[in-house]
């Protein structure tokens, strides 16, 4: 299980990395799910000046090589949007870059993260198996070569809502592409850790964030509500 962070606007990129840090090493956990401390990774993406994405993968704990990415550099980085991603692995054999968000397909520009588990996604694509439910997800929500205008909150709810149970744990996720990036808050009725799953947001002061806890030091308690569930947030880029 993992955490995620999305920030839009204007705002200190330090600030966001700082947030997601504090999530990785479980000091902001106030949730129903034994897993607190996300040490199996991270990675982020964040447009650059001119439209196009950047983006850092690391499969070392965020606490221990943050500060090693460009995220971390004196002032930060120029961007009006950026999302980060720490993971703790479901399971143990799923570790290493290989498996460290975001993933990336440079052919059609998509890049994902997923907080949940899958474990039937992989029946949709046709497959016998799975051998990492992130990435079949990745590939049944957003399929290869799909263009940013084809997909909207509509077509990706659809999706979603067709996924055959159980077991299933959640759906949340960032799809991002250089034209629009969409956050998912979707888990099945039955999920067992729904706290752990619900999203949080804020707006204030030209800054949007969007993240898996409440984080103190980005805005008090009040000002964060949760996210409504089963719905896809949309950021277009110009």
């Amino acid at each position: 299980m993992c955490r995620i962070i999305v920030a839009a606007g204007d705002f200190d990129t330090r600030d966001i990395l700082a947030a997601a840090v504090s999530m990785s090493c479980g000091q902001t956990a106030a949730h129903d799910n034994k897993t607190t401390r996300h040490r199996h990774g991270w990675g982020a993406v964040w447009r650059r000046p001119d439209g196009t994405l950047a983006c850092h993968r690391d499969p070392r704990p965020a606490a221990e090589s943050s500060g090693d990415s460009p995220l971390a550099a004196k002032g930060g980085v120029r961007t009006d949007f950026l999302a980060i991603h720490v993971r703790n692995a479901t399971l143990e054999a799923k570790q290493g870059i290989r498996f460290t968000h975001p993933l990336t397909r440079a052919a059609d520009g998509w890049h994902f993260m997923h907080n949940g588990y899958m474990p039937t996604v992989h029946r949709l694509l046709g497959l016998e198996r799975s051998e990492f439910d992130s990435a079949e997800y990745f590939d049944y929500l957003i399929p290869p070569g799909t263009a940013a205008a084809e997909i909207d909150s509509a077509v990706i709810l659809r999706r979603l809502g067709a996924v055959p149970p159980p077991g299933s744990t959640s759906a949340n996720a960032v799809a991002i592409h250089p034209h629009a990036a969409h956050v998912v808050h979707w888990s099945p009725a039955d999920t067992p850790t729904p706290k752990f799953f619900t999203l949080h947001e804020f707006t204030a002061d030209g800054m949007s964030v969007i993240s898996s806890e409440v984080v103190p030091a980005l805005a008090t308690a009040g000002e964060w509500r949760r996210l409504t569930p089963g719905v896809v947030r949309t950021f277009a880029f110009a």
